[in-house]
C-alpha cells in the first residue's frame, strides 16, 4: 500500500510503499477513501506532541470500506462504511475509563500518532472505535466530521447556556460548529486573522451575525467564546469581551503560552477550561446530529500524494473549510 509518513520532525512527509496490514483481534481493514487534514496533523509532524511513533502515519479523520474482519468483530460488515476518529484505544480500567470520561484515559492511543492514521490506502482500527456515518455526506465531506466536527461539538457542550457565542480561528471545526450553533438559534460571531477578509466573508455566508479580526472587540459581549486557534494571546483576548459568568473554551489539542493576564478579566466568575480529545459518546451524539441538520462541509480536495501541499496550504491559512486526502 501507498502510505504518506512522517519520520522526523519538521519534515517534508515522505510516499513510500508498506506492505498492507492485516486486522487482528477486534479490528477492521479499511480501505481508505478520504483522509481529513487537521491542525493536529501539523503539531505531530512538528514536533510539538511528543511521544509519537517513529516513523508514524498521519491522519484521524479516515473514511472508508471494510475489506477484512478479525476475530470476535461484531457490529460491522464487510462492504460498509466507516469512520475512524483520533481515539483509538482505551484501557477500560483505569479511573477516568470507569467514570465514563474515556477521553482522559491514562492509557490511551490515537491514530495518525501512536497508532498509524490515515494518510494511507489501509488502516486497522479497533472496532470499537470505530463509527458508521450518516448517508448524507459522501466520503470527502463525512472525514472532516470525525475529529473538526466532534472536538466543535464538544466544545459547544462546554457552552450550552451561550446564546452569544465568539468562535476564534475560522478553520475546519470552527466552519462546522457555527451552522450547528446557528441551527440551535444562537448568535455566532467570528474571529479571524487580522485582515483575512475572505475567511470573514466565508463565516458571514454560513450564518455568523458578524465577522472581524481577532484582535478587535465583537458588537456586544459573549457568553462564550470558542477557541480553535492555537494562540496562547487570544486566551485573555477572549475574557476581555465575555460577560459575567462566561467561558472560554480552548478547544486545540496544542496552543502557544497563555501570557499573563489581570485577575480582573478573569472575575466575575468567568471561565477558562480546555477540551481533551473525544469519547465515544460524544461521536455517537454528534453524527446523530449531523444526520438531521444538513452541515454544509466544505472541502478542498488533494491527492493523497500530495499531503506536503495540502499541509503547507493548511499552515498558511489558504483553505477554506476542510482539506481531505483522497486515494482514488
Amino acid at each position: 500500500m501507498r502510505v504518506m509518513c512522517c519520520y522526523a520532525p519538521k519534515q517534508d512527509l515522505l510516499l513510500e510503499k508498506w506492505p498492507d496490514p492485516t486486522p487482528q483481534r477486534g479490528q477492521l481493514l479499511i480501505q481508505v477513501h478520504a483522509c481529513g487534514v487537521c491542525r493536529t496533523d501539523l503539531h505531530v509532524i512538528d514536533g510539538e506532541l511528543t511521544g509519537a511513533l517513529s516513523p508514524v502515519i498521519p491522519g484521524h479523520e479516515i473514511v472508508g470500506h471494510i475489506v477484512a474482519l478479525g476475530d470476535d468483530v461484531t457490529g460491522f460488515r464487510l462492504g460498509e462504511r466507516v469512520g475512524v476518529p483520533w481515539l483509538g484505544h482505551t484501557c477500560g480500567t483505569c479511573r477516568f475509563c470507569e467514570t465514563k470520561q474515556e477521553n482522559l484515559c491514562e492509557n490511551a492511543r490515537f491514530h495518525g500518532f501512536t497508532l498509524q492514521g490515515g494518510y494511507a490506502d489501509y488502516v486497522v482500527a479497533e472496532a470499537r472505535y470505530c463509527f458508521h456515518l450518516p448517508d448524507r455526506y459522501i466520503d470527502v465531506e463525512a472525514a472532516p466530521l470525525l475529529c473538526a466536527g466532534l472536538i466543535g461539538y464538544r466544545a459547544l457542550r462546554f457552552a450550552q447556556e451561550a446564546n452569544c457565542l465568539g468562535i476564534y480561528g475560522f478553520g475546519t471545526a470552527a466552519h462546522l460548529v457555527a451552522q450547528i450553533a446557528c441551527h440551535q438559534g444562537r448568535e455566532v460571531y467570528a474571529f479571524t486573522r487580522p485582515g483575512d477578509r475572505e475567511a470573514q466573508r466565508f463565516a458571514l455566508s454560513i450564518g455568523a451575525r458578524w465577522a472581524g479580526d481577532s484582535d478587535t472587540a465583537p458588537p456586544k459581549l459573549l457568553d462564550a467564546a470558542l477557541l480553535f486557534a492555537p494562540v496562547g494571546s487570544l486566551v485573555p483576548t477572549a475574557l476581555s469581551h465575555l460577560v459575567a459568568g462566561g467561558v472560554v473554551v480552548c478547544a486545540g489539542i496544542h496552543m502557544t503560552d497563555i501570557p499573563a493576564f489581570p485577575y480582573r478579566l478573569l472575575w466575575g466568575e468567568r471561565q477558562i477550561r480546555s477540551v481533551a480529545n473525544l469519547t465515544r459518546d460524544d461521536g455517537l451524539d454528534f453524527l446523530r446530529l449531523a444526520e438531521q441538520v444538513p452541515l454544509q462541509v466544505h472541502v478542498t480536495p488533494y491527492p493523497l500524494e500530495h499531503a506536503n501541499h495540502a499541509l503547507f496550504d493548511l499552515r498558511c491559512g489558504r483553505v477554506q473549510g476542510a482539506a481531505v486526502l483522497t486515494t482514488f
